[in-house]
């Protein structure tokens, strides 16, 4: 299994008129977290579009919400990969704030599309030798 952590604040733009961290704002926290995610094994999702000329389509997204995030809460979204992709990709994300309370958690699951053909294929050859180490 394979996890990072990244850290931010809400910002006012995010908050609804009540002051709560607006729902939909969570998926791009998901994306938040598996950007850096990718940019911790070495590399970035534009790699993938620019070398590899691989897209990464969401095909699925759950989420939960347990208790709110608010304007200026710094929180930590840390997003696992439980087992190694193959045409596709899952993270698993869990928001914390910053009394390390959960407070939402989120899977996502992505396909590997090539961008010339808009077709399924493997996981790159890149990404499963980043990731190998932490499954053995």
């Amino acid at each position: 299994m394979y996890t990072f952590r990244y850290s931010f604040r809400i910002r006012y733009a995010d908050t609804d008129q009540m002051g709560y961290a607006y729902y939909g704002n969570y998926a791009k926290y998901y994306e938040i977290g598996r950007v850096e995610t990718i940019r911790s094994l070495g590399f970035s999702y534009k790699d993938f579009e620019t070398k590899l000329g691989i897209m990464l389509p969401v095909v699925n997204l759950e989420s939960r919400f347990l208790k709110p995030a608010f304007y200026d809460d710094h929180l930590t979204v840390e997003t696992k990969i439980m087992e190694l992709p193959t045409k596709m990709i899952t993270f698993h994300c869990n928001i914390f704030n910053e009394n390390e309370e959960l407070i939402n958690y989120g899977i996502i699951k992505l396909f590997f599309v090539n961008m010339t053909t808009n077709k399924r294929v493997s996981a790159p050859e890149l990404l499963i030798s980043k990731l190998k180490p932490y499954f053995d």
